[in-house]
C-alpha cells in the first residue's frame, strides 16, 4: 500500500499488507494480548510499513441489516421489533464489543481500516442510503477515537446515484476533519468486458471475508456507449463528481485497484497520474509467475499475500519485486543520476513558484548561482558563438555585446569560443543589477584581464562604445517572453550594426491544456482570485497533458488555439513552454517532446502553469478552444487566458432549433491531424492523436458534416482582466 502523498513523492514506496476477517480469526494471540497486536508485530517483522484490516466483524453486519432491511413475509411482531430497534440505534449509534475488530489504542497504531464494504451509500433505496450513511458515520466516529488516521472508504458502484455517494463524503469530511478518507476504485469499469449484469440489488449482501474488486452498475444509455469508451472512463467520472462535490478537499484521496488488467489506452492511465492517490490495490492474484515459479508483475498495495498463489518465494517474493522494479526503474533511476532535470528538481516537483522580475527585481547573488549550475544552457550558448564566430569574416573587426551578463557566465563563455574559433574580439557586457556589477569588476581584474568593456545600467537607455556584429543575451522565461525579453531586446537593438545578428535568433511559445488536482489546489490555497490569476513556474509530476499545442508563435501578441482532446478529463490550466533557436541548428527547448533532442538535461527553466479559477470538464473526442492575450501599458506587462469547450453532436431533427453555439470558421481535420509547424530544430512531426474514424472526417473535409453540428458546451471566465492579479513590471 503506497502511503505516502504524492506532492511529496519519495522513489521508496511504502509496502503495507491488507488482512481479511478470515486472517484474523485463525490468528492465535501466543505471546500477545490480542489476535490483532499479533498480526500488527508479524506484519512489521515481515518489513511491511503499515496494516490493513477492516473495522467491523460479521456480527456488525447482521445486526445492522436486521435492524434496516426487512426481508419479505415477517411478522407484524418482528417488524415492529426491528423497526424499534433501528429507532433507537438512529437516535445514539454506537457498537458491540464483539461487532470490531479493533478495541484498543495500542491495536489501532499504524492501521489503515476499511470500511465496511456492504454499506450501499449510492443504493437506488432512499431509506438504504439513509441508515448506510448513519452507519458510516458510527464507523468514522469509531476510527476517530481510535486515533486511526486514514480509513478507506466502500466503493461507489451505482453511477446513477454517484451524487448521493458525493454528498455523504462531503458530510463526513466536514464531521471528521482529522480523517483522510481514501475511495477504493478501479482504473476502469472491469465490467466492460463481461455481460453487463447488475450486481447490487437494494440489499447489501454481499461478504467482507474478501475484499473484491468493485463493479459498476450502469445506465442503459451508458450500456450502450461502451463501445465509445464509456466505462473505460465511468470509474474516473464518478472519481472526478465525488471530488468535484467535495471541492478538491486535500483529505479525500484515491485508492487505486489495480486488480483488473490494465487497460492499453494511454489515455485511459494517464488520466489518474494527475489525481491524488495515496494507496495503490495489488492483490498477489495479480502476479504472474515466471519459469522459476516466483511472482512477475508487482505494483503496490499487498493482498493475500500469505495464500500461496505461487509455488516458490513465499511472502516476501512479492515485496521483493516489488524492490526490484522500483530499484530498475527509468523514473526512479533518473532522480539519482546528477546532472538530470530530475535530480536537479527533488523537492520542487508540483510546487508553485513565482516567475521571476528580472527588471523590476535585482537578483540575489544566489539566484545567480543557481542559474549557472546549468551546463546544458551555456555550453548550447558556447556552440552557439563558436559557430557565428566561424561563419564571421576573419577580416572584419567584431564585436560582441552581452545583454544583461549578470555574473559574466556568456563573458566566460564568449572567450572559450573566442579561442576555440581562433578569433579576437571586442567585448561588451552590459548589466543593470549594481551587485551583479560588483562581481563583474571583480572577475574583469582577476580573469579577464581588463578585456571587457562593462557597461553599467539598463539595456533599454544606455550606450555602449560600438555598435556590435554579434548581441547575446539570456533573457528568456519559461514561455519564452514572460520576463519581458521583447521590451528588453527592442532597447538593446540599437546596440546591433545594420548586418548584426542576435543570439538566441528566434524563440517560439507553445500552450497546452493540462489537468492537475494538486497544481489546481495549490494554486487556490491562498483563498484569494489572486491566487488562481497567477502563472506560475513548475516541475510538472502530478498532471495530465491533455492535449499538445497546435500552433502558436512569439510573435504574435495573442494567439486564439485549438485542441483536440482524445480522451475525457478536467481542465484545470494551461502548460507553458518554449524553444528558442541560438544559432544556426543550435538551442534551448523546454518542450516535453522535444527538449531531450535539443538540449537534454537542460536546468535553468521549468514549464509556466497557468491556472483557472473554475475547473472545466471536457469529454472524450471533444475541441478545446484557447485565447491568450500578452498585454502592457505604461508600467507593466501582463497576460490575460480564457477557454472554451466545443463537441460534434448529431443535428437536431428540426431544422429551426437553435445552436447553443457555432464557431464562425472550424478546423478542418487536417489542421488538427498535425500539431503546428514543426521545430526548427528538429526535424520530426508530433504525434498524431485524432481518431478521424470517430468523427467522421477526412483530411480534404470539414468535420461539420450535414448531419452534424458544433455545439459549445462551456467556457471559463476571463482570467487576469487588466493585470488585476499579476504582471511583470517594467
Amino acid at each position: 500500500m503506497d502511503y505516502h502523498d504524492t506532492s511529496a513523492w519519495d522513489p521508496h514506496a511504502t509496502i503495507s499488507t491488507y488482512l481479511t476477517l478470515e486472517d484474523i480469526a485463525k490468528t492465535s494471540n501466543e505471546q500477545y494480548e490480542t489476535p490483532i497486536l499479533k498480526l500488527v508485530a508479524d506484519s512489521k517483522q515481515k518489513g511491511y510499513k503499515r496494516l490493513c484490516i477492516p473495522l467491523t466483524t460479521e456480527k456488525w453486519k447482521k445486526r445492522w441489516s436486521e435492524m434496516c432491511l426487512l426481508p419479505m413475509g415477517v411478522t407484524p411482531e418482528s417488524k415492529e421489533s426491528a423497526a424499534l430497534a433501528a429507532e433507537t440505534w438512529r437516535l445514539n449509534p454506537g457498537f458491540r464489543k464483539d461487532e470490531v475488530t479493533i478495541t484498543r489504542l495500542d491495536e489501532a497504531e499504524g492501521v489503515i481500516a476499511l470500511i465496511s464494504e456492504w454499506l450501499e451509500l449510492d443504493a437506488a433505496d432512499d431509506w438504504v442510503r439513509h441508515d448506510a450513511e448513519i452507519a458510516l458515520k458510527q464507523e468514522l466516529a469509531y476510527a476517530t477515537y481510535l486515533n486511526i488516521q486514514t480509513v478507506i472508504l466502500p466503493p461507489p458502484r451505482n453511477r446513477d446515484h454517484v451524487a448521493s455517494y458525493a454528498r455523504i463524503v462531503q458530510s463526513c469530511l466536514t464531521n471528521f476533519p482529522y480523517l483522510y478518507l481514501s475511495i477504493r476504485l478501479p482504473i476502469y469499469n472491469p465490467s466492460v468486458f463481461q455481460p453487463v449484469t447488475p450486481m447490487l440489488s437494494p440489499v447489501p449482501l454481499a461478504s467482507t471475508a474478501n475484499a473484491t474488486t468493485p463493479s459498476l452498475v450502469i445506465s442503459e444509455s451508458e450500456q450502450q456507449s461502451d463501445t465509445e469508451g464509456g466505462s473505460v472512463n465511468a470509474t474516473w467520472e464518478m472519481w472526478d463528481l465525488i471530488r468535484s462535490m467535495c471541492d478538491y478537499n486535500i483529505k479525500l484521496t484515491l485508492t487505486i485497484d489495480l486488480s483488473p488488467a490494465l487497460p492499453t489506452t494511454l489515455g485511459v492511465l494517464s488520466k489518474w497520474a494527475a489525481e491524488s492517490v495515496r494507496h495503490i490495490f495489488l492483490p498477489s492474484s495479480t502476479f504472474i509467475a515466471n519459469m522459476k515459479g516466483y511472482p512477475h508483475r508487482p505494483n503496490i498495495i499487498l493482498a493475500e499475500a500469505s495464500e500461496g498463489h505461487h509455488s516458490r518465494g513465499g511472502e516476501a517474493a512479492y515485496s521483493q519485486y516489488v524492490r526490484h522494479l522500483e530499484k530498475t526503474s527509468q523514473a526512479v533511476q533518473v532522480t539519482k543520476r546528477p546532472g538530470t532535470v530530475e535530480n536537479f528538481a527533488q523537492g520542487y516537483q508540483d510546487y508553485l513558484q513565482a516567475p521571476l522580475q528580472p527588471l523590476m527585481d535585482n537578483l540575489p547573488s544566489i539566484t545567480y548561482q543557481t542559474f549557472e549550475q546549468d551546463p546544458v544552457k551555456y555550453a548550447q550558448y558556447e556552440e552557439a558563438m563558436y559557430r557565428a564566430f566561424l561563419d564571421y569574416p576573419g577580416d572584419d573587426k567584431l564585436v560582441v555585446c552581452i545583454a544583461g551578463a549578470g555574473r559574466g557566465p556568456l563573458v566566460a563563455r564568449c572567450f572559450r569560443a573566442l579561442e576555440r574559433a581562433d578569433r579576437d574580439a571586442m567585448i561588451i557586457a552590459v548589466e543593470k543589477n549594481p551587485n551583479a556589477f560588483v562581481t563583474l569588476q571583480e572577475r574583469q581584474a582577476n580573469e579577464w584581464d581588463n578585456k571587457v568593456h562593462l557597461v553599467f545600467g539598463d539595456m533599454r537607455v544606455v550606450n555602449v562604445p560600438e555598435k556590435a556584429n554579434i548581441l547575446v543575451s539570456e533573457l528568456l522565461g519559461s514561455f519564452g517572453d514572460n520576463e519581458l525579453s521583447p521590451e528588453c531586446l527592442d532597447g538593446a537593438a540599437r546596440f546591433l550594426k545594420p548586418n548584426g545578428i542576435s543570439i538566441p535568433s528566434s524563440y517560439t511559445a507553445h500552450l497546452a491544456p493540462l489537468s492537475s488536482s494538486k497544481l489546481y489546489n495549490e494554486a487556490r490555497s491562498t483563498k484569494t482570485e489572486k491566487g488562481l490569476e497567477t502563472p506560475y513556474v513548475v516541475m510538472f509530476q502530478a498532471v495530465n497533458i491533455l492535449s499538445l499545442p497546435i500552433t502558436n508563435s512569439h510573435n504574435a501578441r495573442s494567439a486564439r488555439l485549438r485542441f483536440y482532446i482524445p480522451h475525457a478529463g478536467i481542465l484545470h490550466g494551461l502548460a507553458g513552454y518554449f524553444e528558442a533557436v541560438l544559432y544556426g541548428n543550435i538551442g534551448l527547448s523546454i518542450h516535453p517532446h522535444r527538449k531531450d533532442q535539443v538540449s537534454k538535461d537542460m536546468l535553468s527553466w521549468f514549464p509556466l502553469f497557468f491556472p483557472f479559477r473554475e475547473p472545466l470538464y471536457l469529454p472524450s473526442n471533444s475541441e478545446l478552444q484557447v485565447s491568450i492575450w500578452r498585454l502592457t501599458n505604461t508600467r507593466q506587462i501582463w497576460y490575460e487566458w480564457h477557454a472554451e469547450s466545443f463537441i460534434s453532436i448529431p443535428k437536431s431533427a428540426s431544422s429551426g432549433e437553435e445552436l447553443l453555439a457555432q464557431p464562425s470558421s472550424l478546423p478542418s481535420a487536417s489542421s488538427f491531424s498535425s500539431f503546428g509547424a514543426p521545430s526548427p530544430l528538429v526535424d520530426s512531426k508530433e504525434p498524431i492523436f485524432l481518431d478521424t474514424r470517430r468523427l467522421n472526417v477526412n483530411e480534404q473535409s470539414n468535420p461539420v458534416h450535414a448531419d452534424r453540428e458544433i455545439v459549445k458546451i462551456g467556457h471559463t471566465s476571463l482570467h487576469n482582466a487588466g493585470g488585476r492579479s499579476s504582471w511583470i513590471g517594467l
